[in-house]
């Protein structure tokens, strides 16, 4: 391995590579902020919805969980277009990460939400807060130092996921340095740059998890 000839490269394809890191991590956000959001929201259904409602939410969780994300990504980039939904490549494999995200979290967010003691929701109503005040000042704080280490996890594999969206065309992060790859031949050394750029960003979500559990975490 010509090290020199390889760092030459790098520096001459760094646009282009700061570029798809740059809509790796754009995806990512957006993928893992709605995902969480609407994930929440399925948490609070599985939980405490009437029976009809965990029901359709119980079968949306279930087959977005037992769905490959390569599949989901395929299916809402050429099933929603067939039905007339035109999304671009970056919308569709969003979209379909979102999803994905949503279904781990509702099941993370459900979990956590089970493991307080009823009694503490039935003392809450009894002096007089909405369930929205409950699920504010109560259950939400008490959940959450339950739900980040696994949200953490979910986010990274979210990252990872990512990689995916170059089948539909999206011009992230592993097709950049496929495209640098081809003019240059230098397969494993831009592979190896890949891999680290993934691990950074990886890791910078894994310490912003341990510095929000910190913040979240009963004082000893």
């Amino acid at each position: 391995m010509d090290f020199a000839a390889f760092l030459d490269q790098a520096w001459a394809s760094r646009n282009l590579i700061l570029a798809g890191l740059g809509r790796t991590i754009l995806i990512s956000a957006i993928a893992i902020f709605f995902g969480t959001i609407l994930g929440v929201a399925i948490g609070v259904l599985l939980t405490y919805g009437n029976i009809v409602v965990r029901f359709v939410i119980r079968i949306y969780t279930d087959f977005l969980r037992g769905t490959p994300v390569f599949v989901l990504i395929l299916a809402c980039f050429y099933i929603l277009s067939v039905a007339g939904v035109d999304l671009t490549p970056f919308q569709a494999g969003t979209f379909a990460l979102a999803l994905f995200c949503s279904s781990h979290v509702g099941e993370i967010v459900r979990g956590a939400l089970k493991a307080i003691p009823v009694g503490q929701t039935e003392a809450a109503r009894s002096i007089g807060l909405t369930f929205p005040q409950i699920f504010r000042y109560v259950l939400m704080p008490q959940a959450m130092r339950q739900i980040l280490p696994t949200w953490v996890n979910t986010a990274t594999e979210i990252v990872k996921a990512s990689t995916l969206l170059s089948i539909i065309g999206v011009v992230e992060l592993l097709l950049t340095i496929q495209q640098i790859i081809s003019r240059t031949y230098m397969t494993l050394e831009f592979y190896f740059l890949a891999g680290i750029l993934y691990f950074i960003v990886d890791f910078a979500i894994e310490r912003a998890g341990r510095y929000f559990e910190r913040r979240v975490a009963i004082p000893d």
